[in-house]
């Protein structure tokens, strides 16, 4: 695509709902009051707040029987960085990453109508979790809210509950908290059972695998009385909607009545936990684990509120390890979830970083947040004294980190295992798969790592011989192990994978190694036969070479691990089509001879055929000449605002410059796509004459 455009200063039109006011950039907002719910319809100003990430599908699914757990994040009135849709420069930011611990992620803000900023349901999306948005109402004001929309009558309740689906659907999240903490008039109270019921079934009916959940607050009478369990005062609102998220006050006889009453919806009461311990608690903070053991006992499900404590009280400096120790130290109460889909393709990246990675060199460098950019993540094992996973913003394949495992293999062991999936979905006939990883310490060598997936035990299940890929070298044979599907190791790199850099080893079969100071993850990869099996864990192995009466110790990153279908590999990418620019704003400076160009990028793909795009800036010049890309960030829709860029300005008016955006699908097996088929679109300016 070829533009052509005339500099001028024309003001900024852009709406400040939809956009920051000093940058442009897109945010994301919340509504206040009954007046700007009913007004609110979708433009084409709104789709920057459009979740492009689909709920992914996992093991067990969320309306089966077993206790769930609910997370309620509530920081400092929220929408703070996170409002931010194509992200920020912030430095140490609050990132929630324990999502296969987790059932529903509820977004929470004082605001009327707290729709979740875009980037935590793409994340949450990403990792299989719902997001809930919150609806609420407090105080004088919540009394008069309430008695406009409730006590209005049917065709007033009807109104607000059809709007809220309506909300949900365009943003494409997944329901609502509904938190009135105010009270009612017998009016309102008596249509509240009935307004719950209709934004229930409006919710049912617009998003698939839709929720709605009551906070309990008011008593069956209009009362404003918090009951701390589930009792006849509120049973009448648990039995309009599909759960109760109960107060934080509770003790053990709360938790046995609320079991006998609530009868094989048990697990439909989610019982609140506030990590702050606000109020005569039994415990929070790093005592949550109390809490958690009791509502486990009587087999309730928790709603676990404001576990940013971690953040927002320990502080920032070492939030990722204490918001490991945090949820390590509730693992034991926390059934965990697995992944039923391929492909499987992950650089571990928690969505933040001191620097931007790719191909394991670094690509930019200052502090970068952007939660849309989060990949899966993992279990995080954890066994006190024995082994520990987290983060590394130090080094990373891609984004913004690695997955750093440190451990010991035990004397009388040969290696360790260490688990980073539970997967529950049939194999297909021909598994690749791949996994880079650096060894650090000073005995390396010692060392084998090497990926293990078992499967489920199946009579039926035949397992076929693992060799390398084409241009891969297999080193040795694969180790023995009690029903493994892989478990092995491979030398060389395979360029068709895995550009632009691999490492090879010394030695490697055929040629030389990169240079490691460019390019420094190993890489293993893997193919593999499989008939009528079932998968179950992707697992580290690491291995020592020799066996030892002494403990050894072991750190290993792991820059990226992927596990694909062979099939789902075989069709080429599609073309990026139609790149588009539109609200365009030039800016004088910042430097004498320089202009600032801010413009919308659309662009058309296959929906799901990407899993986010990265926009890249080939350079603006004034004369001939080829500059190198340059990252402008990610994107995970067809659409994308470049702010801030810095052009040169044309140096005579009527001869114009060029500068030239690319669109460069990035595809979820993360297999690299032909420059040939991204978008290209060519900005050919001028001053006016």
């Amino acid at each position: 695509t070829v533009l052509h455009d005339t500099v001028s200063a024309r003001p900024q039109p852009l709406p400040a709902r939809y956009f920051d006011t000093r940058t442009t950039e897109p945010i994301s907002f919340f509504l206040s009051g009954l007046e700007e719910l009913l007004a609110w319809q979708p433009n084409s100003n709104d789709e920057f707040n459009v979740s492009a990430v689909p709920l992914a599908k996992r093991q067990p699914p969320l309306l089966s029987k077993r206790p769930r757990t609910l997370v309620c994040h509530d920081m400092r009135g929220g929408y703070l960085e996170d409002r931010f849709i194509q992200g920020s420069a912030t430095r140490n930011p609050y990132v929630f990453y324990h999502w296969r611990y987790i059932d529903i992620f509820v977004y929470f803000s004082h605001h009327t109508v707290t729709i979740p900023p875009v980037c935590w349901t793409n994340a949450a999306h990403r990792n299989g979790v719902p997001v809930l948005g919150t609806f609420i109402t407090e105080w004088t004001d919540g009394e008069k809210l309430c008695e406009t929309f409730l006590a209005g009558g049917e065709e007033a309740y009807r109104a607000v509950s059809e709007q809220l689906a309506r909300i949900a659907q365009h943003y494409r999240f997944d329901g609502w908290l509904v938190n009135m903490e105010n009270t009612l008039s017998a009016a309102a109270v008596e249509n509240l059972p009935p307004f719950l019921r209709h934004l229930t079934a409006q919710v049912h009916s617009a998003v698939p695998g839709g929720l709605v959940i009551w906070y309990d607050s008011i008593m069956q009478n209009g009362t404003l009385r918090w009951q701390n369990e589930l009792n006849e005062e509120n049973r009448v609102f648990f039995n309009a909607c599909d759960g109760l998220f109960t107060n934080y006050n509770w003790k053990e006889e709360h938790l046995e009545r609320t079991r006998g009453l609530a009868g094989s919806r048990h697990t439909d009461v989610y019982v609140g936990i506030d990590v702050f311990a606000r109020g005569d608690v039994i415990g929070g903070g790093f005592d949550t684990d109390k809490s958690l053991r009791l509502i486990r006992q009587h087999g309730l499900s928790a709603a676990i509120f404001a576990p940013g404590w971690v953040y927002e009280h320990l502080g920032e400096e070492n939030f990722l390890q204490n918001e490991n120790k945090f949820w390590g130290s509730l693992a034991e109460y926390l059934p965990t979830h697995s992944i039923c889909t391929l492909p499987l393709a992950t650089s571990f990246s928690l969505g933040m970083g001191t620097s931007r990675f790719l191909a394991g060199k670094e690509e930019e460098t200052g502090p970068w947040y952007d939660l849309s950019a989060q990949e899966i993540q993992p279990l995080y094992p954890e066994r006190e004294g024995r082994l520990s996973t987290g983060c590394c913003l130090q080094d990373a394949w891609c984004g913004g980190s690695s997955l750093r495992v440190q451990g010991t293999i035990p004397p009388s062991e040969e290696r360790v295992a260490v688990r980073l999936f539970s997967l529950q979905m049939p194999a297909p006939p021909k598994l690749f798969l791949t996994l880079l990883y650096k060894l650090e310490g000073p005995h390396v060598d010692e060392f084998t790592v090497a990926l293990e997936l078992t499967t489920w035990d199946s009579g039926t299940c035949h397992e076929g011989n693992v060799t390398s890929l084409p241009g891969c070298g297999t080193s040795s044979a694969p180790h023995p192990h009690p029903n493994p599907a892989i478990s092995g190791r491979a030398q060389q790199p395979v360029s068709a994978l895995l550009a632009p850099c691999i490492c090879g080893w010394v030695g490697a079969p055929q040629g030389p190694p990169a240079p490691c100071s460019l390019c420094p993850f190993a890489l293993r990869c893997y193919e593999l036969d499989l008939q009528d099996c079932s998968l179950r864990d992707l697992s580290l192995l690491v291995s020592r070479h020799q066996p030892s009466p002494q403990e050894t110790p072991f750190t290993c990153l792991l820059g990226e691990v992927r596990v694909l279908d062979a099939a789902s590999m075989a069709a080429s990418p599609p073309q990026v089509q139609s790149v588009t620019a539109s609200q365009l704003w030039w800016q004088k400076g910042p430097e004498a001879e320089q202009l600032s160009l801010s413009v919308t990028l659309r662009w058309a793909f296959p929906p799901g055929r990407a899993s986010c795009f990265r926009i890249l800036s080939q350079g603006a010049r004034c004369r001939q000449g080829q500059t190198s890309p340059q990252l402008l960030g990610l994107a995970q829709a067809c659409l994308y605002r470049a702010v801030g860029l810095v052009v040169p300005q044309p140096p005579v008016a009527g001869r114009p410059c060029r500068l030239e955006l690319l669109v460069e699908p990035v595809l979820p097996d993360e297999l690299p796509v032909d420059p040939d088929r991204w978008g290209r679109l060519v900005l050919v300016y001028s001053e006016p004459a």
